[in-house]
């Protein structure tokens, strides 16, 4: 096994400023650091278990991976988009010896080898986000499925996912549903999602949101983020969804509810956060306004149907960076943002550091937890516990310096007690 494989290591210490910046944004994960990173090897709570990580490969993510190693896990990382890694990033990890394969732009077959190369590692934990590390344990790589005690996902894309293993019976190892924590959903989803999607799409295309129309393809917890953020920004935001109880949540929170077909010649702007496929196809766009923006902020690239702009399209140029123009037959140009990947990491930064800060904190402690219940979980999806979520909150409230108030035995007894 190669120890690394990154772009350039000599631009570590590019990268390794960026983890600083992201480290003094982070009170939870540096709490985490300034506990276990005095302690003796043998006194730390993941001496010498073997995790490996499949992670958008960008200063937070490995500030997280420079924590779990602190705490003395035997850290190897990869990339979980073509797109998202900072090779910079990749390159400070490499030179303080964690196990980093993952190089930005690289190609489909590179990506999955590189996976494949952080397995041979025989982890016992894996942490995914999107769940291709997990898929590979169970298709291509089987064999190296067979050390592992249990799992952590980060995404609504990777939860699905594994909720098809368990409904089938082929979930090999016990995983913990970290998208599904309260600390993460309710803030990375829509706190993150919501700021840094237009984040990237301001950067990106310079121009005002202000009297546009946006059309948020779903509603769930990262689309009530973006259509949220949308609004104060001062779009005009129309949501498209499945689902009839959230198309009234979305109707009531003040937003127009159409379908697709409907919605596609209104919209100046398209966002899909679905974890779906085919949510915008070429029906779809054949009737948008002329320089529609179209961007994901989905998992994977194929919520909007680029394929089939590549075989519609007359031709096609780069717009500006990050933005594919694609002229159509009917005289009309459309502008893909990131290939269609996912447009907050694949084409900026990601989500604020003091985001992510809570929703790796709950990633430390599911690893914990998994680490310390080796053998006693079922191989199925868990959550993870109340008490986890709790804890977290309690500790970003207190680097806040907010106090809270607190039940008097009283109180408690009359929630307690059914009795008038």
């Amino acid at each position: 096994m190669i120890p690394y494989d990154v772009k350039d290591i000599g631009l570590s210490a590019e990268g390794a400023r960026g983890i600083d910046w992201v480290r003094a944004n982070m009170p939870l994960l540096r709490a985490l650091e300034e506990k276990y990173a005095g302690l003796l090897p043998e006194e730390k709570p993941l001496h010498n278990v073997k995790i490996s990580l499949s992670i958008h490969m960008e200063p937070k993510t490995a500030y997280l991976c420079k924590v779990l190693s602190l705490a003395g896990a035997v850290v190897s990382a990869t990339g979980s988009n073509v797109l998202s890694t900072q090779d910079s990033v990749a390159a400070a990890l490499a030179a303080e010896g964690i196990h980093i394969y993952a190089i930005h732009g690289e190609s489909e077959d590179d990506y999955f080898r590189h996976i494949e190369m952080c397995l041979e590692h025989k982890p016992n934990i894996v942490i995914d986000d999107g769940g291709d590390l997990v898929g590979m344990l169970h298709g291509k790589r089987p064999d190296l499925a067979t050390d592992v005690w249990g799992g952590c996902e980060e995404t609504t894309t990777g939860i699905l996912r594994l909720n098809a293993m368990e409904r089938t019976g082929e979930l090999k190892f016990p995983m913990l549903a970290v998208n599904d924590a309260r600390c993460k959903y309710l803030f990375d989803n829509r706190y993150g999602t919501g700021q840094s999607v237009w984040d990237s799409i301001l950067r990106n295309t310079n121009l005002i949101i202000a009297s546009k129309t946006v059309v948020v393809a779903g509603y769930g917890w990262c689309s009530k983020g973006i259509a949220m953020r949308a609004a104060a920004l001062g779009a005009s935001v129309i949501v498209t969804e499945i689902d009839p109880v959230k198309a009234i949540e979305a109707r009531m929170d003040g937003y127009a509810v159409m379908t697709m077909d409907e919605a596609a010649p209104y919209g100046d702007i398209f966002i899909s956060a679905t974890g779906c496929k085919d949510v915008i196809t070429m029906r779809h766009i054949l009737k948008m306004k002329d320089r529609t923006i179209l961007a994901n902020a989905g998992h994977f690239n194929v919520e909007v149907d680029v394929v089939g702009l590549e075989k519609s399209a007359l031709q096609s140029y780069e717009a500006r960076k990050n933005i594919t123009a694609y002229v159509l037959e009917n005289g009309k140009t459309v502008m893909l943002m990131a290939e269609g990947r996912l447009v907050n990491l694949a084409a900026a930064d990601g989500h604020p550091a003091e985001i992510m800060d809570m929703s790796f904190a709950v990633q430390f402690h599911a690893a914990l937890y998994l680490a310390q219940h080796k053998g006693l979980l079922e191989n199925r999806v868990h959550r993870v516990s109340a008490e986890i979520d709790e804890q977290i909150a309690r500790e970003k409230l207190k680097s806040w310096g907010v106090k809270i108030d607190s039940l008097t035995p009283e109180q408690e007894k009359y929630l307690g007690n059914w009795k008038v």
